[in-house]
């Protein structure tokens, strides 16, 4: 929790708020922002979303999970594995037969997909 306790003064100092104003403006006690920046004392949940929305930053940033203050460190997308015949067509649907690169083009694609498989 001490990159954490870090993360918490480095807020504060930076927008030059005291400990006494943070205190009173999250609901919390001087004496325990102290403890909190110097990873002496962890807050609860409640006080670490609290922190987050008057700093406006993530959790994951206070966390220390990312060094980006609005982002996630991560994003959930899940693979969408199709079939491969399903796959096939529509790739086949997908290119002009009349083109002269028709064939060099499905095959790279094709060629990909099985390599990514």
């Amino acid at each position: 929790m001490k990159e954490t306790g870090k993360r918490l003064k480095a807020l504060r100092e930076g927008t030059g708020i005291s400990q006494a104003k943070l205190a009173e403006a999250i609901g919390s006690t001087q004496s325990s922002i102290n403890r909190y920046e110097n990873g002496q004392a962890t807050p609860p949940v409640v006080l670490f979303r609290r922190y987050a929305d008057y700093f406006d930053v993530s959790l994951d940033y206070i966390f220390a999970r990312t060094n980006k203050p609005q982002g996630a460190t991560y994003s959930f997308k899940p693979k969408e594995t199709p079939e491969k015949e399903e796959m096939r067509r529509f790739i086949e649907m997908c290119f002009d037969p009349e083109s002269p690169m028709n064939g060099k083009l499905k095959e790279t694609l094709l060629r990909m997909m099985e390599d990514a498989q």
